[in-house]
């Protein structure tokens, strides 16, 4: 990948788009390309083909999705399953039909089995029954590893998937009823301290672990991969995708009291035991990409703090 070469980053106003616009531009690509949801609707196939046509891009980052946590993808799965599948439908098959060079799908850890062996490796998909909760968007994040993995080996397209844990940092969704776990904490604990209220209820037990890695990282790990891994590199050891995380995990009670000491708020927590958990634990084994050269660099401690940092000086748009 070479720094004039067209790129296009899909879902560049995201949290994922977003940072690997900014990764690449701190490499010295000069060439990305991007457009807002008013200029091309992913979603419109006719005007994605028109698009790809025109401004043939060499390689592509596939980071626009639909996303959410637990309320999110349990109150609207019809939403998250279409919406996902018909835009990451209509830019693979536009890159196959325009021949991108290279083509990086993201996912998300949640295609996995929930009662999956932990840590969770690569030859897990698809060996057990998914998490009700999120079922929808796992089944359209499977069928996008599934599409690239069959576009290599019908057409030989250098279409290529990772899969990361958790994500947080800037330009993540800080609404109470459509965000993930972490940046909703940042949230209610903010606001807690704000209104100096006693308490804060969380849902859940607390005692659901995940892993999570700043969107900095996955965005670095992204750009690695392109430049330096093939689909061949993947395909050829029996996999369909590559995981990308921290390889470490926390409770959500753990979580909650790091999130909280970092803002200061000093109250008590009260978990509401009658809001579903999720999976019980969730750890990626993230070996393989370590292997290759790539490991993460920002401590949970230290993202956190960055990310309500960057919460405070944007709030008012959330």
């Amino acid at each position: 990948m070479k720094k004039s070469q067209n790129i296009f980053v899909s879902g560049h106003n995201g949290m994922v788009g977003s940072a690997i616009h900014r990764e690449l531009k701190k490499q010295g690509f000069s060439n990305i390309i991007t457009r807002d949801r008013k200029d091309l609707d992913l979603m419109d196939k006719n005007k994605v083909f028109q698009f790809f046509k025109d401004i043939q891009p060499e390689f592509v980052f596939n980071a626009a999705a639909r996303v959410g946590g637990i309320y999110a993808n349990n109150t609207f799965p019809a939403d998250f399953i279409y919406q996902n599948l018909e835009i990451q439908n209509n830019i693979i098959h536009a890159a196959h039909e325009n021949r991108v060079e290279k083509l990086l799908f993201l996912g998300s850890s949640c295609i996995y089995p929930k009662e999956c062996p932990q840590p969770m490796n690569e030859n897990h998909l698809m060996t057990g029954h998914l998490e009700p909760t999120n079922d929808a968007y796992a089944i359209a994040k499977i069928a996008g590893i599934i599409m690239c993995h069959s576009y290599y080996r019908q057409y030989n397209d250098n279409f290529l998937s990772i899969m990361p844990c958790n994500l947080y940092g800037p330009n993540d969704n800080f609404d109470l009823e459509s965000s993930h776990v972490l940046s909703a904490l940042i949230r209610k604990f903010h606001e807690a301290k704000s209104t100096q209220q006693s308490s804060v209820s969380l849902w859940g037990t607390g005692i659901a672990r995940r892993e999570f890695l700043h969107v900095d990282d996955l965005a670095h790990a992204a750009v690695f991969v392109m430049k330096h891994v093939q689909a061949k590199d993947i395909y050829s050891q029996n996999i369909t995708h590559l995981n990308v995380g921290s390889g470490k995990d926390i409770s959500i009670k753990e979580l909650a009291g790091l999130i909280s000491q970092i803002i200061g708020f000093t109250g008590q927590m009260v978990y509401d035991t009658d809001k579903p958990d999720g999976m019980l634990i969730k750890r990626l084994d993230v070996s393989r990409l370590k292997k290759m050269g790539w490991q993460y660099r920002i401590s949970l401690s230290e993202g956190i703090e960055q990310t309500y940092n960057w919460f405070k000086q944007h709030k008012e748009k959330q």
